[in-house]
């Protein structure tokens, strides 16, 4: 098999351990005798054919399938806010376990077309605040969250309008902010996230089982925390406004929300109604594909389930590192050149600030590897890009683009380099199937990428300037290079492998 067939092969070995049905069923059971019991995570809850159900994001579908499976005649009606057009692509791929059955006394609603909040979106969110504002002390809601859940339940404090809220986000996206600004804004300006789910289903018990798509799996900021009291107020909405320069250009509904904001949130004893449970997350993944990765013969290595921060910068961290494994591989990673390329790796560790990451510790690791066993490198996280350009990409793609084009030059400036001795794949791929508004998930890149484009008419640096990856990778070799799974009815953020042999064993 080749590098590439190995790499994907291992993407997709990390999103079938985070399917939503094999996840749900480890995590929830249905006690049946005497007094049904709904086992979560070793809590018990008592069920009495008073059980209602709402789920919102790109994983729920196939979460949904699975709870309905568990709570038989117990679920008495349900609600959820799925991706357009999932049902159909499910379909096509042949994966009938996730999707309902017929008469399913679950509602679906396909909406936020490119994962941006829509009139569609907005019409679930509105179906699942009305289920939830009707419920009762006797009742138990059962909530279903996972990443896209944020532009699937989208409910603007009024007087905003989803326009304006959705305007606000892309500007602040453009500029760079992270997930986690981005959510501090939405939940401010939003009815349902920030807790306020959680708080319109009171006195009901509200049970959320979350698949995290955010490094740390923070819960009040997984889909904007819904179900969790908010570790943020209008001040820190305001600083993220502020930080991108926004304060002075808000439309006059958003200055009035946050003019009548509340300072504080609700104390979190409100909460006691509310049991949160992560049964999925991105290490998982990581481990999965890190298992598979050893039964193909390699020496498999895990990075980090957390690598964020600018694009840039953590294409520069891939290529350093598949320079040191080079040079380590050839004996010259304790020369000079290595101990520079160290330096380098250590520095943009530094400036990344990557959660967790203990990269001398890492960088040790990589001291005993030899040539004679292939090695992979996995990672997961979410890295942000800045645009600048008007092009169609996503970050997976730029980020694959931007290591081609690092290891392109890296393997120029140096006379001898030892990168041309080793078969070399990099992949980036969204466990969503979706990267940005694109119809791939990500792409594969490898040194040899930028020349080979170039005898093709394309200048990889130019698409990179007007953020045009995909434009590039789909006139590229008839986007061989593009990884395109479909929607795959999960998401635990992104995946990355850096797959290295040498030449000799293809």
């Amino acid at each position: 098999m080749s590098l590439r067939e190995h790499a994907l092969s291992l993407f997709h070995s990390a999103v079938g351990t985070v399917r939503p049905a094999p996840m749900l069923k480890r995590a929830v059971k249905l006690q049946g005798d005497g007094c049904p019991k709904l086992i979560v995570k070793g809590r018990a809850f008592p069920v009495k054919r008073n059980l209602y159900l709402v789920g919102f994001g790109k994983a729920v579908l196939g979460m949904a399938a699975a709870a309905e499976e568990i709570l038989g005649d117990h679920l008495i009606r349900g609600i959820v806010s799925v991706p357009l057009g999932i049902q159909e692509s499910l379909q096509r791929v042949g994966m009938q376990e996730m999707l309902l059955k017929p008469h399913s006394r679950i509602q679906v609603i396909e909406g936020a077309k490119n994962n941006l909040p829509d009139p569609e979106a907005l019409r679930g969110a509105g179906a699942i605040q009305e289920l939830a504002r009707g419920l009762t002390a006797d009742d138990l809601l059962l909530v279903l969250i996972s990443g896209g859940g944020s532009a699937l339940l989208p409910a603007p404090i009024p007087p905003i309008l989803l326009e304006e809220k959705e305007k606000l986000t892309k500007m602040l996206a453009s500029r760079g902010a992270a997930i986690q600004e981005l959510n501090t804004v939405r939940k401010t300006l939003s009815l349902l996230k920030g807790g306020g789910l959680a708080r319109l289903a009171y006195p009901a018990q509200v049970v959320s089982l979350i698949l995290s798509d955010v490094i740390g799996d923070p819960l009040d900021i997984i889909a904007s925390g819904p179900t969790a009291a908010s570790s943020h107020n209008v001040q820190d909405c305001l600083q993220v406004l502020a930080k991108y320069n926004l304060l002075h250009s808000l439309p006059e509904s958003v200055e009035t929300v946050l003019s009548s904001s509340p300072t504080k949130r609700a104390a979190p004893e409100d909460y006691s109604h509310v049991c949160n449970v992560i049964i999925g997350s991105n290490a998982l993944a990581l481990d999965e594909a890190k298992r598979q990765a050893e039964g193909l013969g390699y020496v498999a290595l895990i990075l980090s389930a957390a690598v964020c921060g600018d694009i840039g910068h953590v294409a520069a961290l891939y290529c350093q590192l598949i320079r040191l494994l080079c040079l380590g591989f050839a004996g010259l990673g304790e020369g000079p050149l290595g101990n520079e390329v160290r330096g380098n790796l250590l520095q943009l560790a530094a400036e990344l600030d990557i959660p967790g990451l203990n990269l001398a510790e890492f960088l040790q690791a990589l001291r005993g590897l030899g040539p004679e066993k292939p090695v992979c490198i996995l990672a997961g996280g979410e890295t942000t890009v800045q645009l600048r350009g008007t092009g169609k990409g996503g970050r997976n793609q730029e980020l694959a683009l931007r290591v081609g084009l690092g290891l392109h030059r890296a393997q120029g400036a140096e006379a001898s380099s030892p990168l041309g001795k080793y078969e070399i794949i990099f992949l980036s791929g969204g466990t969503d199937g979706q990267d940005g508004p694109t119809g791939a998930a990500g792409a594969f890149c490898s040194p040899e990428l930028v020349d080979e484009a170039f005898q093709e008419g394309l200048d990889a640096e130019a698409f990179l300037s007007n953020n045009d990856s995909y434009t590039f990778f789909s006139h590229f070799q008839r986007g061989r290079h593009l990884l395109v799974t479909g929607l795959t009815g999960t998401n635990v953020m992104d995946i990355q492998a850096v797959l290295m042999r040498p030449r000799d064993r293809a």
